[in-house]
């Protein structure tokens, strides 16, 4: 029992510091975080678009973060290590937040999730799944969802943490949209398949 509880506990700190530097990073283009705990230290690996950012003058801004995870989420010997994002179009946080942008724009969902979708493959991603759910028409209409994916996205099993996943939140002027993204990048080996080619539809080809 003392066992579980401690993994649970690990869980949900992660969960937490996870929280904190999305919120903390945002300007500096979050996109994902990696912890790993080791006898010594803990190493929290950040991705982000602007590196920079995260650093500081003089490493202040990491400086900062690294007490804080240390005091507040009583982490012993947290070290922090910054990456530069290479390819946005296949971290799912970036592109939640460029979908929910574009639905606060008024931007038709369907279209811009077909366009995003054939992107993400363009660049190289073995599968992706896009979900928009909320109020996708003006006041007064109901709410739906539209779910739209291309290649091979697993749904059950240890394989899915192969997946990567992120969420985000539109606000237009009639009410919040929730959109979730979910990738599988490029070079993913799964146990039980071998993927050769990924079938795009047309619609989504020509969007």
């Amino acid at each position: 029992m003392t066992i579980e509880r401690k993994f649970i506990d690990n869980a949900v700190i992660k969960l937490k510091i996870s929280r904190y530097l999305e919120k903390e990073l945002q300007r500096a283009g979050f996109s994902r975080v990696d912890i790993q705990k080791t006898p010594v230290l803990t190493r929290i690996a950040v991705h982000v678009l602007n590196p920079g950012k995260v650093i500081g003058r003089g490493g202040s801004t990491i400086d900062r973060l690294t007490e804080t995870i240390r005091t507040k989420f009583k982490v012993d010997n947290p070290q922090i290590n910054v990456t530069e994002v290479e390819n946005k179009m296949l971290e799912p946080m970036l592109v939640a937040r460029d979908l929910a942008e574009r639905l606060e724009r008024g931007l038709n969902a369907r279209k811009i999730i077909q366009g995003a979708l054939r992107i993400i493959i363009e660049n190289g991603a073995l599968g992706a799944e896009i979900i928009i759910s909320g109020k996708l028409a003006a006041k007064g209409a109901r709410a739906k969802m539209i779910k739209k994916s291309v290649g091979y996205i697993p749904k059950a099993g240890n394989v899915m943490e192969l997946v990567r996943e992120a969420e985000a939140v539109a606000y237009p002027k009639y009410g919040a949209i929730g959109v979730k993204v979910r990738i599988v990048p490029p070079g993913t080996v799964f146990p039980d398949r071998e993927i050769r080619k990924i079938e795009v539809p047309k619609a989504i080809l020509n969007a």
